[in-house]
């Protein structure tokens, strides 16, 4: 109920936006009598998905331009896909690690109505996301050495705050998917991925179908460290049967075109 209430307000939102041209914290407070927090959460979300433009105390159209550049850079059908059946999977109270990657920042708004998180990541972008939900999880940082390549905490440092905590699932992403050995990437620094798979109890990875057979010589992760690979329906079967023969279970969300 929580999510489709959140829900019915953004879209309420954006049609006073575009019947008014701007709206206020302080109006819509009233309007939808709920706190300015929730608003001001509302307008984060909204304007992370670039459906507005936030300014002091409330909110104006995006510009034209920004429009149809966003629509170049939103994320696939098949990325939802995968990414909402991914968060099926987590449970209120869960205590995860969600990787950096477009995919598994997919998932955070399919996590508003979860109650009780405990949330670690090494990605800032993916942390001010899950600041912005209805139910705020309890946020955790790796720390570690910052990487401008991956956007994203990795080290020793990094490695040793993981290990003093235990985690239900990891989510984490892959640029390649190797059925017979794991998934691959093009990232060099392995250490904090492995890691990350060692401290929780079920290692989900998730991953276009488009990435099977990609040749990336990095191995990331092998699949006796993987628990499951959530793809698309894409998935080759023969591919789909030589990994599920390793002990992974592998779901594969249906895309509606």
């Amino acid at each position: 109920m929580a999510k489709r209430n959140t829900l019915q307000r953004r879209h309420t939102i954006l049609h006073l936006l575009e019947q008014q041209g701007e709206v206020s914290v302080d109006q819509l407070s009233t309007h939808f009598a709920t706190s300015e927090v929730t608003i001001r959460k509302d307008l984060a979300e909204l304007e992370r998905n670039g459906l507005l433009l936030r300014r002091y105390g409330g909110a104006v159209p995006l510009p034209s331009d920004l429009v149809a550049q966003q629509a170049v850079t939103e994320v696939s059908k098949r990325k939802q896909a995968i990414a909402q059946l991914a968060a099926e999977r987590i449970r209120d109270h869960n205590r995860i690690i969600m990787d950096f990657g477009t995919t598994t920042a997919a998932m955070i708004p399919f996590l508003n109505d979860r109650r009780g998180l405990v949330v670690m990541t090494n990605s800032l972008n993916m942390a001010q996301a899950l600041r912005e939900l209805e139910n705020e999880p309890t946020l955790l940082m790796t720390g570690g050495t910052w990487d401008p390549h991956t956007e994203a905490f990795q080290g020793q440092v990094a490695e040793l705050v993981l290990r003093a905590y235990d985690f239900d699932q990891l989510f984490i992403g892959c640029d390649g998917i190797d059925p017979a050995r794991g998934t691959t990437t093009f990232n060099e620094l392995l250490g904090l991925s492995r890691v990350m798979a060692e401290v929780a109890r079920e290692v989900v990875v998730v991953g276009e179908a488009d990435k099977l057979g990609r040749k990336i010589p990095n191995l990331e992760l092998p699949w006796g460290a993987v628990s499951t690979l959530i793809t698309d329906d894409r998935l080759d079967q023969a591919a789909k049967q030589q990994i599920e023969a390793q002990g992974v279970l592998v779901l594969c969300a249906t895309v509606k075109e």
